[in-house]
């Protein structure tokens, strides 16, 4: 996967938590539930953005 692709993934990712974090607030009696759905949002995008940066230091440690 190209480094775009992966940082579209990003934002969509963080897009979605966004989502949940702004339904929690207008559904208290689920606020939890997608607080955590939120969170896991945000891993992903964290996993993402750690694989990028990895692929990018690699291809710099190879160029060097």
């Amino acid at each position: 996967m190209n480094g775009y692709a992966i940082l579209e993934n990003v934002r969509r990712y963080r897009g979605i938590a966004s989502l949940y974090r702004q339904t929690a607030a207008f559904r208290p009696g689920q606020s939890w539930s997608l607080l955590e759905q939120a969170s896991e949002w945000e891993a992903r995008a964290l996993s993402e953005l750690e694989a990028y940066f990895a692929t990018r230091t690699d291809h710099a440690a190879l160029a060097a």
